[in-house]
């Protein structure tokens, strides 16, 4: 199993000249669309349905009147000023999709990176919504099938990195080349050469998440407030609570996956 890693958003049309067929894709919006749309499946949504533009959500919504409208520009939940005359019901923050109003519902959702992230994985044998609010059980999960080789997606912001994503892609990193159980709370066992040996290949760009999420992860809010999608939530009152939020780790298990029709569901 060969760990991979795409940091930055500008790497993303590239993968379209990639064969990744035999490749699980494991995409990353920490803030804040694979978070939300982890907590929302969590919640009880039946479906969420990632699109890139506006009219490809407003034109779903034609189809299906009752699907619920999700996302974001510039962080903030998309008005009738964009749309032509139809306010979003949702915006992209997790603390939303509550399960009073997500419950049983398709929520059809689109963002500046994240939608565009999952969308470019299309190819892939298997495309896997994640963040630290599902991160072992994605982790688990990907131990489980062993897919040869294993692509990091961060999705960042614009065309930039964002360090929350590469964090997240680290951690993950870590806990899928570690040769010990993933099983939180136990002791670590030492470790042998043999499973030493074992360990996955890392490429370069897996390695430097790697890297990033062990000199950062004791700091990890620090860290992410400093950084440029922190500093933006935390200066708007009421999305300033996300970033604690999306960077709780493990508080859903489950695995939420990006099926065929374009849909990503809770994986049974």
């Amino acid at each position: 199993m060969k760990i991979d890693a795409i940091l930055s958003p500008a790497e993303l049309p590239a993968l379209a000249k990639r064969d990744l067929r035999e490749a699980a894709c494991v995409v990353f919006d920490v803030l804040r669309a694979t978070s939300t749309f982890v907590t929302a499946l969590h919640n009880g949504t039946k479906a969420v349905i990632p699109v890139a533009e506006i009219s490809e959500a407003l034109a779903l919504r034609q189809k299906q009147p009752d699907i619920l409208l999700g996302g974001e520009r510039d962080g903030v939940r998309i008005r009738a000023a964009q749309t032509g005359g139809v306010d979003f019901d949702l915006g992209n923050s997790p603390r939303e999709y509550t399960s009073e109003k997500v419950r049983g519902k398709t929520i059809v959702s689109t963002t500046t990176n994240g939608t565009r992230a999952l969308r470019a994985c299309t190819g892939a044998q298997t495309v896997l919504a994640a963040s630290f609010l599902n991160l072992t059980a994605t982790g688990k999960f990907i131990q489980k099938i062993h897919p040869a080789q294993v692509l990091l997606v961060c999705a960042g912001t614009r065309e930039n990195v964002a360090t929350e994503d590469v964090l997240a892609a680290g951690a993950l990193a870590e806990m899928l080349g570690s040769p010990v159980s993933m099983n939180r709370g136990r002791a670590e066992l030492p470790v042998s050469l043999a499973a030493q040996q074992r360990r996955p290949p890392f490429m370069e760009s897996a390695k430097t998440a790697l890297d990033a999420w062990r000199k950062g992860k004791a700091n990890l809010l620090e860290v992410v407030s400093e950084a440029g999608n922190g500093r933006r939530l935390l200066a708007i009152p009421e999305l300033r609570d996300d970033v604690a939020f999306c960077l709780q780790r493990d508080v859903y298990d489950l695995v939420a996956t990006l099926g065929q029709d374009g849909a990503i569901r809770i994986l049974i």
